[in-house]
């Protein structure tokens, strides 16, 4: 079972139901802008090859004898396209879910972030990585995303009964913290290391006691080489 971090409640969902969490797809930033959540970014020709390679994924698990009972994805218009040939191919409407949102960041709108810092104007606010000062708390992400979750997860069980599956399509920075927590590690991290590539799938077991075991998948893996690295996916 997987261990709950004492900053963060682990939240006591209704029944067992199995949550994918979603990263969305490539985004089309030839400025490379820092997007954050800015409005206005939507998948590049890539990006939306993403999206089709996880509807033709998530299709073949129900084939395979595993409904979909549940679409969700946040707001922004990355997400929104990540899931629409999902919800085509399934014939199923998207939630919107406003808790599994980008991370708020002070470094929004800019570019060539690495020279931007080397202005004083932005110092203030780097003052603690750890928390991260320049944006919204990973705690504080964590918190809202497993809420965001466990709204989801008992909407589904209430719906379906136990084993009820959900796909969320989020963003990588509140997916990789919220696995980090969900594996008891630190919420710091070197953004280097984060294991969430695009339309990669962070799947969530969740039981009676919140979130009980983690799993990591990339489906579109043979894309991803033609993918260019862009701030504030």
């Amino acid at each position: 079972m997987v261990m709950a971090s004492s900053s963060v409640s682990n939240p006591q969902p209704a029944g067992y139901s199995t949550v994918h969490l979603v990263r969305h797809g490539e985004v089309h930033n030839p400025n490379r802008v820092l997007y954050g959540r800015l409005p206005g970014f939507g998948l590049s020709d890539l990006g939306h090859r993403m999206a089709e390679g996880i509807a033709d994924h998530f299709a073949d698990r129900v084939e395979r004898g595993h409904p979909i009972h549940l679409l969700a994805a946040s707001p922004l218009q990355r997400a929104q396209e990540t899931i629409a040939p999902l919800a085509q191919r399934l014939k199923m409407p998207v939630v919107t879910e406003d808790r599994v949102i980008e991370a708020e960041n002070r470094f929004e709108g800019l570019t060539g972030i690495r020279n931007q810092l080397k202005n004083p104007r932005w110092w203030p606010f780097l003052i603690n990585p750890l928390r991260p000062s320049w944006g919204e708390p990973y705690a504080q992400q964590v918190a809202r995303v497993l809420q965001g979750v466990k709204a989801l997860s008992d909407r589904a069980v209430a719906d379906h009964g136990d084993g009820a599956e959900v796909v969320v399509v989020s963003h990588q920075l509140p997916i990789w913290v919220t696995r980090l927590w969900a594996e008891n590690r630190r919420l710091y991290h070197d953004p280097r290391d984060r294991e969430c590539s695009l339309t990669s799938i962070t799947t969530l077991q969740i039981g009676p006691s919140g979130v009980e075991s983690v799993r990591y998948d990339e489906p579109n893996v043979e894309l991803l080489r033609d993918a260019v690295a862009l701030p504030g996916a």
